[in-house]
Protein backbone atom coordinates (compact mmCIF):
# COMPACT_ATOMS: atom_id res chain seq x y z
CA UNK A 1 0.00 0.00 0.00
CA UNK A 2 1.60 3.21 -1.34
CA UNK A 3 -1.75 5.70 -0.75
CA UNK A 4 -4.40 6.03 1.20
CA UNK A 5 -7.55 5.38 -1.38
CA UNK A 6 -10.85 6.05 -1.12
CA UNK A 7 -12.06 2.46 -0.34
CA UNK A 8 -9.78 2.82 3.02
CA UNK A 9 -12.91 4.75 4.51
CA UNK A 10 -15.42 3.03 2.73
CA UNK A 11 -16.33 0.53 5.82
CA UNK A 12 -14.97 -2.84 4.02
CA UNK A 13 -12.45 -4.86 3.16
CA UNK A 14 -9.41 -2.40 3.12
CA UNK A 15 -10.81 -0.43 6.19
CA UNK A 16 -10.10 -3.30 8.29
CA UNK A 17 -7.39 -3.68 7.09
CA UNK A 18 -6.25 -0.45 7.54
CA UNK A 19 -7.36 -0.67 11.23
CA UNK A 20 -6.22 -3.93 12.31
CA UNK A 21 -2.16 -3.53 10.25
CA UNK A 22 -1.58 0.08 11.15
CA UNK A 23 -3.88 1.93 14.07
CA UNK A 24 -3.58 -1.94 16.26
CA UNK A 25 -0.22 -1.95 15.47
CA UNK A 26 0.14 1.17 17.53
CA UNK A 27 -2.57 1.55 19.54
CA UNK A 28 -2.78 -1.89 20.41
CA UNK A 29 -5.03 -1.95 23.67
CA UNK A 30 -8.10 -4.89 24.82
CA UNK A 31 -11.02 -1.83 24.58
CA UNK A 32 -9.70 -0.72 21.39
CA UNK A 33 -9.29 -4.35 19.79
CA UNK A 34 -12.86 -5.54 20.68
CA UNK A 35 -13.85 -2.99 18.21
CA UNK A 36 -17.07 -2.13 19.18
CA UNK A 37 -19.57 0.95 18.42
CA UNK A 38 -18.60 2.46 21.58
CA UNK A 39 -15.57 1.83 24.09
CA UNK A 40 -16.61 0.79 27.87
CA UNK A 41 -14.62 2.10 30.26
CA UNK A 42 -14.30 1.61 34.01
CA UNK A 43 -13.75 4.79 35.77
CA UNK A 44 -14.76 5.46 39.42
CA UNK A 45 -13.68 9.17 40.29
CA UNK A 46 -14.94 12.67 38.90
CA UNK A 47 -13.80 13.16 35.20
CA UNK A 48 -12.64 16.01 32.84
CA UNK A 49 -13.44 15.71 29.65
CA UNK A 50 -12.22 17.59 26.51
CA UNK A 51 -12.49 17.52 22.95
CA UNK A 52 -9.93 19.05 19.84
CA UNK A 53 -9.84 19.01 16.51
CA UNK A 54 -5.97 19.38 14.44
CA UNK A 55 -5.74 21.03 10.93
CA UNK A 56 -2.36 22.26 11.15
CA UNK A 57 0.01 23.10 8.47
CA UNK A 58 2.90 21.99 7.77
CA UNK A 59 1.39 18.55 8.83
CA UNK A 60 5.44 17.68 9.59
CA UNK A 61 7.55 20.26 11.57
CA UNK A 62 10.11 20.92 13.32
CA UNK A 63 9.83 18.85 16.97
CA UNK A 64 6.74 16.77 15.98
CA UNK A 65 3.72 16.44 13.35
CA UNK A 66 0.01 16.29 13.30
CA UNK A 67 -0.04 13.21 15.19
CA UNK A 68 2.21 14.69 17.87
CA UNK A 69 0.23 17.49 18.34
CA UNK A 70 -3.29 16.02 18.45
CA UNK A 71 -2.12 13.94 21.74
CA UNK A 72 -0.01 16.40 23.48
CA UNK A 73 -3.01 19.10 23.07
CA UNK A 74 -5.55 17.41 24.22
CA UNK A 75 -3.39 15.39 27.36
CA UNK A 76 -2.48 19.12 27.89
CA UNK A 77 -6.26 20.41 28.24
CA UNK A 78 -6.86 17.86 31.00
CA UNK A 79 -3.45 17.87 32.64
CA UNK A 80 -4.31 21.66 33.32
CA UNK A 81 -7.62 20.83 34.80
CA UNK A 82 -5.69 18.58 37.34
CA UNK A 83 -6.51 15.72 35.79
CA UNK A 84 -4.67 12.67 34.85
CA UNK A 85 -5.22 11.26 31.20
CA UNK A 86 -6.69 8.25 30.79
CA UNK A 87 -8.46 7.79 27.77
CA UNK A 88 -8.86 9.09 24.02
CA UNK A 89 -10.72 8.54 20.96
CA UNK A 90 -9.13 9.81 17.67
CA UNK A 91 -10.67 10.42 14.07
CA UNK A 92 -9.09 10.63 11.47
CA UNK A 93 -10.24 12.88 8.03
CA UNK A 94 -7.39 11.52 5.61
CA UNK A 95 -7.44 13.10 1.88
CA UNK A 96 -7.37 10.67 -0.72
CA UNK A 97 -3.91 10.08 -2.17
CA UNK A 98 -1.49 10.76 1.65
CA UNK A 99 1.03 8.46 1.09
CA UNK A 100 0.77 5.56 3.80
CA UNK A 101 4.26 6.00 5.25
CA UNK A 102 3.32 9.55 5.74
CA UNK A 103 0.13 8.41 7.72
CA UNK A 104 1.92 5.75 9.78
CA UNK A 105 4.81 8.13 10.74
CA UNK A 106 1.88 10.08 12.13
CA UNK A 107 0.52 7.28 14.36
CA UNK A 108 3.90 6.41 15.01
CA UNK A 109 4.68 9.40 16.81
CA UNK A 110 1.12 9.03 18.56
CA UNK A 111 1.96 5.81 20.26
CA UNK A 112 5.19 6.87 21.30
CA UNK A 113 3.95 9.95 22.93
CA UNK A 114 0.77 8.20 24.50
CA UNK A 115 3.76 6.24 26.43
CA UNK A 116 4.61 9.32 28.11
CA UNK A 117 1.40 9.77 30.05
CA UNK A 118 -0.22 6.75 29.96
CA UNK A 119 -3.09 7.77 28.05
CA UNK A 120 -5.01 4.94 26.00
CA UNK A 121 -7.00 5.49 22.20
CA UNK A 122 -9.42 2.98 23.06
CA UNK A 123 -12.01 4.22 20.26
CA UNK A 124 -11.90 6.04 16.87
CA UNK A 125 -13.24 6.27 14.00
CA UNK A 126 -11.43 7.00 10.33
CA UNK A 127 -12.68 8.69 7.04
CA UNK A 128 -11.16 9.10 3.44
CA UNK A 129 -12.09 12.15 1.63
CA UNK A 130 -11.77 12.68 -2.34
CA UNK A 131 -8.60 14.95 -3.30
CA UNK A 132 -9.26 18.42 -2.65
CA UNK A 133 -11.89 18.21 -0.14
CA UNK A 134 -9.16 18.53 2.81
CA UNK A 135 -5.31 19.10 2.85
CA UNK A 136 -3.68 15.90 3.74
CA UNK A 137 -5.05 15.21 6.84
CA UNK A 138 -7.14 16.74 9.77
CA UNK A 139 -7.42 14.53 13.11
CA UNK A 140 -9.91 15.13 16.03
CA UNK A 141 -8.88 13.50 19.53
CA UNK A 142 -11.47 13.84 22.62
CA UNK A 143 -10.19 12.96 26.27
CA UNK A 144 -11.38 11.52 29.57
CA UNK A 145 -9.00 12.33 32.32
CA UNK A 146 -9.62 11.24 36.15
CA UNK A 147 -9.54 14.24 38.61
CA UNK A 148 -6.64 14.17 41.07
CA UNK A 149 -6.19 17.62 42.02
CA UNK A 150 -9.72 19.78 42.61
CA UNK A 151 -10.30 23.26 42.16
CA UNK A 152 -7.95 25.03 39.63
CA UNK A 153 -9.90 27.71 37.70
CA UNK A 154 -9.24 31.48 36.14
CA UNK A 155 -11.57 32.47 38.45
CA UNK A 156 -9.28 32.23 41.96
CA UNK A 157 -6.42 34.01 41.95
CA UNK A 158 -6.19 36.78 44.76
CA UNK A 159 -3.77 39.68 44.98
CA UNK A 160 -0.21 38.68 45.83
CA UNK A 161 -0.42 35.37 43.69
CA UNK A 162 2.94 34.36 41.76
CA UNK A 163 2.43 34.07 37.79
CA UNK A 164 5.16 30.93 36.69
CA UNK A 165 5.89 29.60 33.14
CA UNK A 166 7.74 26.63 32.69
CA UNK A 167 10.02 27.84 29.73
CA UNK A 168 10.29 30.19 26.90
CA UNK A 169 6.97 31.28 25.02
CA UNK A 170 5.81 31.39 21.38
CA UNK A 171 8.11 28.79 19.98
CA UNK A 172 5.51 26.90 18.40
CA UNK A 173 3.76 29.59 16.89
CA UNK A 174 7.46 30.75 15.42
CA UNK A 175 8.41 27.75 14.06
CA UNK A 176 5.35 26.55 12.21
CA UNK A 177 5.14 30.32 10.60
CA UNK A 178 8.97 30.31 9.82
CA UNK A 179 8.70 26.42 8.04
CA UNK A 180 5.24 27.79 5.89
CA UNK A 181 6.95 31.01 4.68
CA UNK A 182 10.55 29.08 4.16
CA UNK A 183 12.49 31.30 6.64
CA UNK A 184 15.49 29.88 7.87
CA UNK A 185 16.85 30.89 10.67
CA UNK A 186 20.08 30.61 12.65
CA UNK A 187 19.74 28.64 15.17
CA UNK A 188 17.85 25.77 16.28
CA UNK A 189 14.18 26.79 16.03
CA UNK A 190 12.13 24.03 16.81
CA UNK A 191 8.11 23.60 18.04
CA UNK A 192 7.60 23.15 21.84
CA UNK A 193 5.09 20.38 21.73
CA UNK A 194 5.55 18.23 24.69
CA UNK A 195 2.53 16.36 26.73
CA UNK A 196 2.70 18.41 30.16
CA UNK A 197 1.04 15.65 32.27
CA UNK A 198 4.54 14.51 34.12
CA UNK A 199 5.37 18.10 34.91
CA UNK A 200 1.56 18.62 36.67
CA UNK A 201 1.68 15.29 38.97
CA UNK A 202 5.46 16.78 40.07
CA UNK A 203 3.46 19.37 41.18
CA UNK A 204 0.48 18.26 42.93
CA UNK A 205 3.13 15.13 44.11
CA UNK A 206 4.55 18.07 45.64
CA UNK A 207 2.03 19.75 47.42
CA UNK A 208 1.87 22.94 45.59
CA UNK A 209 -1.72 24.82 45.89
CA UNK A 210 -2.43 25.40 41.96
CA UNK A 211 -4.76 28.74 42.07
CA UNK A 212 -5.56 28.64 37.84
CA UNK A 213 -3.20 26.69 35.23
CA UNK A 214 -3.11 26.65 31.47
CA UNK A 215 -0.94 25.58 28.97
CA UNK A 216 -0.93 28.79 26.01
CA UNK A 217 -1.98 27.80 22.60
CA UNK A 218 -3.55 30.05 19.92
CA UNK A 219 -2.99 33.61 21.77
CA UNK A 220 0.10 32.59 23.86
CA UNK A 221 0.46 34.31 27.08
CA UNK A 222 -1.41 37.21 26.30
CA UNK A 223 -4.81 34.93 26.24
CA UNK A 224 -4.13 33.21 29.20
CA UNK A 225 -2.77 36.69 31.68
CA UNK A 226 -5.74 38.49 29.61
CA UNK A 227 -8.35 35.73 30.36
CA UNK A 228 -7.19 35.13 34.27
CA UNK A 229 -7.53 38.99 34.64
CA UNK A 230 -10.93 39.53 33.25
CA UNK A 231 -12.40 35.84 35.12
CA UNK A 232 -10.86 36.59 38.18
CA UNK A 233 -11.14 40.41 38.32
CA UNK A 234 -7.69 41.21 39.14
CA UNK A 235 -4.72 43.36 37.84
CA UNK A 236 -1.93 40.79 36.80
CA UNK A 237 1.91 43.05 36.64
CA UNK A 238 4.49 40.80 34.33
CA UNK A 239 8.39 41.68 35.04
CA UNK A 240 8.96 41.94 30.96
CA UNK A 241 12.35 40.98 31.54
CA UNK A 242 11.56 37.71 33.48
CA UNK A 243 9.65 36.64 30.60
CA UNK A 244 11.75 33.69 28.90
CA UNK A 245 11.93 34.57 25.26
CA UNK A 246 14.26 32.44 22.58
CA UNK A 247 16.52 34.49 20.37
CA UNK A 248 15.42 32.86 17.27
CA UNK A 249 12.14 33.59 18.28
CA UNK A 250 12.72 37.54 19.50
CA UNK A 251 14.43 37.53 16.37
CA UNK A 252 11.61 36.12 13.78
CA UNK A 253 9.07 38.40 15.93
CA UNK A 254 11.32 41.46 15.39
CA UNK A 255 11.58 40.50 11.73
CA UNK A 256 7.80 40.45 10.50
CA UNK A 257 6.41 42.85 13.31
CA UNK A 258 4.55 40.22 15.38
CA UNK A 259 4.00 40.59 19.57
CA UNK A 260 5.51 37.46 21.19
CA UNK A 261 3.34 37.43 24.09
CA UNK A 262 0.67 36.08 21.26
CA UNK A 263 2.74 33.41 19.23
CA UNK A 264 1.52 29.81 20.65
CA UNK A 265 3.15 27.40 22.75
CA UNK A 266 2.02 23.63 22.77
CA UNK A 267 4.36 22.50 25.43
CA UNK A 268 5.08 25.34 28.21
CA UNK A 269 2.27 25.98 31.57
CA UNK A 270 1.40 29.07 32.81
CA UNK A 271 0.68 28.84 36.44
CA UNK A 272 -0.42 30.94 39.47
CA UNK A 273 -0.04 30.41 43.10
CA UNK A 274 0.12 31.65 46.71
CA UNK A 275 3.12 34.13 46.73
CA UNK A 276 4.81 31.95 49.94
CA UNK A 277 4.77 28.84 47.34
CA UNK A 278 5.78 30.26 44.77
CA UNK A 279 9.87 29.43 45.00
CA UNK A 280 8.89 26.14 46.21
CA UNK A 281 7.08 25.95 43.10
CA UNK A 282 9.99 27.35 40.71
CA UNK A 283 12.22 24.36 42.45
CA UNK A 284 9.56 21.26 41.39
CA UNK A 285 9.15 22.90 37.92
CA UNK A 286 12.76 23.12 37.32
CA UNK A 287 13.70 19.72 38.54
CA UNK A 288 11.84 18.38 35.50
CA UNK A 289 13.25 18.45 31.84
CA UNK A 290 9.59 20.24 30.40
CA UNK A 291 10.27 23.18 32.72
CA UNK A 292 13.94 23.57 33.46
CA UNK A 293 13.52 27.09 32.33
CA UNK A 294 10.74 28.43 34.39
CA UNK A 295 10.35 31.28 35.48
CA UNK A 296 8.48 33.90 38.11
CA UNK A 297 7.25 36.39 35.87
CA UNK A 298 4.79 37.86 37.84
CA UNK A 299 2.14 38.81 40.60
CA UNK A 300 -1.69 39.55 40.87
CA UNK A 301 -2.05 43.09 42.00
CA UNK A 302 -5.20 45.03 43.47
CA UNK A 303 -4.92 47.57 41.17
CA UNK A 304 -4.97 47.76 37.07
CA UNK A 305 -8.25 45.13 37.70
CA UNK A 306 -8.95 43.05 34.58
CA UNK A 307 -5.72 43.99 32.48
CA UNK A 308 -2.31 42.73 31.99
CA UNK A 309 0.29 45.28 32.71
CA UNK A 310 3.91 44.87 31.64
CA UNK A 311 6.31 46.45 33.22
CA UNK A 312 10.23 47.20 31.31
CA UNK A 313 13.38 46.70 33.22
CA UNK A 314 13.66 50.52 32.76
CA UNK A 315 10.08 51.11 35.02
CA UNK A 316 8.11 52.10 32.37
CA UNK A 317 5.02 49.83 31.90
CA UNK A 318 2.61 49.08 28.97
CA UNK A 319 -0.71 47.18 28.79
CA UNK A 320 -0.69 43.95 27.19
CA UNK A 321 -3.06 43.98 24.92
CA UNK A 322 -5.04 40.64 24.43
CA UNK A 323 -4.64 39.08 20.96
CA UNK A 324 -7.09 40.34 18.05
CA UNK A 325 -8.03 38.57 15.09
CA UNK A 326 -6.41 35.75 13.64
CA UNK A 327 -2.45 36.14 14.20
CA UNK A 328 -1.20 33.07 12.52
CA UNK A 329 -3.92 30.09 11.38
CA UNK A 330 -3.93 26.50 11.52
CA UNK A 331 -0.77 26.19 13.95
CA UNK A 332 -2.84 23.48 15.56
Amino acid sequence: MNQILLSHGGGGEETQKLIKDLFFKYFSNPILESMEDAAVLDINSRLAFTTDSFTVSPIFFKGGNIGKLAIAGTVNDLAVMGARPRYLSCSFIIEEGLPFNELEEIVRSMAEEMKKSGVQIVTGDTKVVPKGSADKIFINTTGIGEIVYEGISAHNIKEGDLILVSGSIGDHGACIMAQREGIEMEGELSSDCASLWSLVEDLINAGITIKAMRDPTRGGLSAVLNEWADQSEIGIEIEEDKVPVKEEVQGLCELLGLETYSLANEGKLILAVPEEEGEKALEVMKNNSLGKDAQIIGKAVSDNTGRVILKSPYGSKRIMEPPAGELLPRIC
